[in-house]
């Protein structure tokens, strides 16, 4: 008996715009955001796993038109229904609503209601019993759990929740997100008061995480003051005086104080290349500037004498030339600061290979009174930083994948080699003090009155504390190497984090921060923020995380699966999680043996296509497609058959060319979805980026992931031919492109932005409803050849030639994708206008074209007169109409563009085309300043509709009137 399965949400229609403006405002979101708990590459926005998981549990409340489950409801009805998940999405979304119950309420009763509605369908199926219980609803699995945001979000809407993942970073994430919180939900802290704190009251509200995340602040704060009683000789204040003050008025209102360190700012050296200066070690730094605030700038003079040098920290204006420090150019490539000699790259790179690069110190920064002072450096500071002698610096290999890890380049080979002497003594201390603070957890634990008849004993608690004093520590080593470098921007004035992006790169002149100090990256600070993130966390249900090869796992079992699996060749995240591993390990191997049995995190096994790793491109290809069709195919069979499956994949590689919308990595990954048995039922672009990257230089910076809705293909499909597949298309495809531009009801038309990605997916929708497409030569079609037969499809529908529009339209549109707003000659146009069916004198009467000297020009948007009345013009080509509502839109806003539309409501449906259009051709060609404005426009479009129906109704009333 086959199961009755309603068509999902997900599979229909998204308010995606609101989706995005949420997963992009999330971005900036800092405090209390489960991102600042502990770093991972790539993680996704909490608001569109949110939407993703709901949008795939309840019905799509269309499902019961002509679908033969039920009868009764008309369309009408469904439209008023999907609205009001419309609704509930909307609000779940929002940042603000994160732990807010009663939105969380809605979505979860939604669920269950679409839930047992699913069970009363299935209710006389052979497997009822274990497939369809109406009472509990099925649990959720994410196999490549990575970051945690997905199966976090599962968990806040009330399912049981599983993640897994090879990484045991990733895995020790999940545990603390998903799993521990809510074990010991409602516990009282155990731990002793920090001193200056008051006395609790004993009916103190501990509820959630509330006294775990406590605890972990009682005992973060115990491990920096022990932690300061045995290393804070290593740093010490530094006190402000008259000599130093003598020609630094900035420095006056500080005499006889003494101010702690936030960083001393070092840069490497080499011996100088110039034979005169071979004996020097001449500094390799990228810039001397400290503060660039206009209203106080300082900078770092070298001060050369003889053939020695000093740093003295200035104030005032800095020359340009500071602004580069020695740097001759981009990469390793710098200037003798002796002699203007060049030091090459090269050069750099051997005597890093040989061990003979060194550094100096430049300046120090201090914290002063709501601001940042800086000093110059003296040789007691650098002798007490080289006088650090730490017990153990971590021997473990950096990958030496050039893509990513470059540091090896100039033989930095070993983790260890990525810190200073006195940053290991620091973080072997934190290290260390984190497995007391455990021992410290227990006996407090022991002794606590208010523990009784618990589910969990002293020691799963003392653990629980440890994965969070560790993530502590791991914040604190983010900004403590010799990869961190100094902010020297007005606003920050800080030290910048080793992974400010997804590699380790080299740096030259870095900062070495102070732990004990309050500004940003010390271990203070990274209290707070863990605590916070804790305080954020659901702390309710079930979670469970474990470490599991999403090939070969089998807890996928009738679960509802989402997940965001390895992105082809973007990221390698066991070579740059080793980077944690190796002191989480120092840390947690004690309480979590099994995670870190291994000196780093073994790699043979994870899913990426690497050509270091695996032998060569065509190597790695083969082993990402293989491997993750195994994993995918693993889903496939083994996800709940009543939900559709999730993925999510990074679009980063793609770019949207002249033959369309295509990568490598994108095509093998779509390869594997395919031949693991899945079909693909819709596609939806996720916008994740910050709203000022709306539009990147003619690539797809938008999109930044797309999520897959996938559907376990049927056993009794059947093979077609290379041209019945193109009839499909061009059948199916204008009706699946007119709803995306369109908009389904009470959902926002694709932004042309996304249009590329998003049409994708009807068109692999026909493609993976089959076993196969055949070729004429009986062959199987690629998905590489079926993604060109997609995008010339959705070309076609796009192409103003193929609809209805009128000649002058048709003559501006192919003279702008060959000539912009570029002049052309005046015969090339004739020539075009009368293949059109018009001329160039009518083009140039319509007010769109300006002619003279033998040349031609299309008009700017900006160069339209803005009194122009449609009512008034007797020759209004689409083309006009579509440039004029721009140019309104930008000077007066959507109000008075709709105006204009109501002016003539018959172009809208054709303007709207035309502005699709014109966005794609404009970001093939890569003119992203024009592309912008159709994007603006579509984006708009919903309310300047509004608006033109309000003036329409006005018009009405008052004619009624009259």
């Amino acid at each position: 008996m086959k199961i009755r399965v309603p068509k999902k949400l997900i599979e229909v229609a998204l308010p995606l715009d609101d989706i995005n403006a949420a997963a992009a405002r999330e971005k900036s979101i800092r405090h209390g955001h489960p991102s600042t708990l502990h770093l991972w590459w790539a993680r996704r926005p909490l608001a569109a796993a949110r939407a993703v998981i709901f949008a795939q549990m309840v019905n799509d409340p269309g499902f019961e038109i002509g679908a033969g489950f039920r009868r009764g409801v008309n369309k009408k009805e469904a439209e008023i229904k999907r609205e009001k998940l419309f609704d509930i999405i909307r609000d779940l979304v929002k940042w603000e609503n994160t732990n807010n119950e009663e939105v969380l309420n809605r979505a979860r009763a939604a669920i269950r209601e679409s839930w047992r509605e699913t069970c009363e369908l299935n209710k006389k199926h052979p497997q009822a019993a274990e497939l369809f219980n109406p009472e509990k609803l099925p649990a959720f699995h994410d196999p490549f759990a990575g970051g945690g945001a997905i199966p976090l979000e599962a968990q806040r809407l009330g399912l049981e929740s599983y993640a897994s993942d090879l990484n045991p970073v990733a895995v020790m994430i999940n545990k603390a997100m998903i799993e521990i919180p809510p074990k010991f939900a409602g516990q009282a802290p155990v731990g002793p008061l920090v001193p200056g704190d008051h006395q609790p009251d004993l009916h103190e509200d501990w509820s959630g995480a509330k006294g775990l995340a406590e605890d972990v602040r009682r005992y973060g704060h115990w491990m920096r003051e022990e932690a300061f009683k045995r290393i804070g000789h290593l740093y010490p204040k530094v006190l402000i005086t008259e000599a130093m003050a003598a020609d630094r008025e900035d420095l006056k209102a500080y005499v006889g104080e003494e101010l702690a360190v936030i960083a001393w700012i070092w840069a490497r050296t080499v011996k100088s290349p110039n034979p005169a200066f071979s004996h020097v070690d001449v500094p390799l730094a990228s810039s001397f500037v400290l503060s660039s605030k206009r209203e106080k700038q300082v900078w770092i003079e070298p001060v050369i004498s003889g053939d020695k040098y000093k740093f003295k920290v200035r104030t005032g204006e800095y020359p340009k030339e500071i602004k580069n420090g020695t740097k001759a150019a981009r990469g390793a490539n710098f200037t003798c600061l002796m002699s203007d000699a060049a030091i090459p790259g090269g050069y750099i790179k051997s005597e890093g290979l040989s061990g003979r690069i060194g550094h100096t110190l430049m300046a120090v920064a201090l914290e002063g009174n709501r601001e940042r002072v800086f000093l110059s450096p003296t040789l007691e500071m650098e002798e007490l930083a080289t006088s650090a002698s730490p017990s153990w610096a971590p021997s473990a290999l950096i990958p030496e994948d050039k893509r990513s890890m470059f540091t090896p380049l100039y033989g930095l080979k070993t983790f260890g080699n990525l810190f200073s002497a006195r940053q290991l003594v620091a973080i072997n201390t934190f290290s260390e003090l984190v497995r007391e603070a455990r021992n410290k957890v227990l006996g407090d634990f022991e002794n606590s009155q208010n523990l009784q008849s618990l589910p969990y004993n002293s020691s799963q608690y003392a653990d629980a504390i440890s994965v969070y004093l560790s993530f502590i520590v791991d914040r604190v080593i983010d900004r403590h190497s010799t990869i961190a470098t100094w902010d020297s921007s007005p606003t920050k004035l800080q030290l910048r984090n080793t992974f400010a992006r997804q590699a380790i790169p080299m740096t030259w002149d870095y900062g070495e921060g102070n732990p004990f100090c309050s500004s940003s990256g010390t271990f203070g600070s990274s209290i707070d923020w863990v605590t916070k993130a804790i305080l954020k966390l659901p702390a309710q249900g079930n979670g469970t995380a474990v470490q599991a090869n999403g090939q070969t796992q089998d807890i996928s079992h009738l679960k509802v699966v989402s997940t965001d699996p390895p992105y082809y060749d973007n990221i390698g995240y066991a070579d740059l999680s080793d980077f944690f591993y190796i002191w989480m390990r120092r840390s947690l191997k004690s309480s979590f043996p099994a995670l870190f049995s291994t000196m780093v995190i073994l790699k043979a096994e994870e899913l990426v296509a690497n050509p270091y790793r695996q032998g060569g491109k065509d190597r790695a290809e083969k082993f990402f497609l293989d491997g993750m069709t195994e994993a995918m195919h693993n889903m496939a069979e083994k996800a709940h058959p009543s939900f559709p499956v999730s993925i999510y994949y990074a679009f980063k590689q793609s770019e949207t060319k002249e033959k369309g919308t295509a990568s490598t990595g994108w095509e093998t990954f779509l390869e594997a979805v395919l031949r693991a048995g899945f079909s693909i039922v819709g596609t939806w672009p996720m916008r994740t980026e910050m709203g000022n990257r709306m539009i990147g230089s003619g690539t797809n910076a938008l999109a930044s992931s797309i999520v897959l809705v996938c559907q376990k293909r049927e056993t009794t499909a059947e093979s077609i031919s290379r041209r019945q597949f193109q009839r499909q298309l061009r059948e199916e495809m204008p009706l699946a492109m007119e709803a995306m531009i369109g908009g389904t009801e009470g959902a926002s038309p694709i932004a042309p932005v996304d249009l590329a990605q998003s049409a994708i997916g009807p068109g692999m929708a026909i493609f993976s409803r089959y076993e196969s497409v055949l070729n004429q030569d009986g062959t199987k079609m690629s998905v590489h050849d079926a993604l060109i037969l997609i995008n010339r499809a959705i070309s076609e529908y796009l192409d103003p030639d193929s609809g209805s529009f009128d000649p002058d339209t048709l003559f501006c549109d192919s003279w702008f994708a060959e000539y912009g707003w570029s002049e052309g000659p005046f015969g090339q146009a004739d020539t075009l206008a009368r293949a059109k069916g018009t001329a160039v004198n009518g083009v140039v009467e319509a007010g769109v074209l300006e002619s003279g000297g033998g040349k031609v020009r299309l008009l700017k948007w900006q160069e339209y007169a803005t009194s122009w009345d449609p009512k008034q013009d007797h020759r209004v080509p689409v083309w006009q109409a579509c440039h004029q509502l721009i140019l309104i839109l930008n000077q007066r806003g959507e109000t008075d563009a709709g105006a204009l539309l109501a002016r003539m409501p018959e172009l809208g449906e054709p303007i709207r085309q035309l502005a699709y259009h014109l966005y794609t051709l404009c970001e093939r060609k890569k003119w992203a300043e024009e592309a912008r404005a159709y994007n603006e426009l579509i984006g708009s479009w919903h309310n300047i509709v509004a608006a033109s129906q309000e003036v329409g109704v006005r018009d009405q009333q008052h004619t009624m009137n009259f």
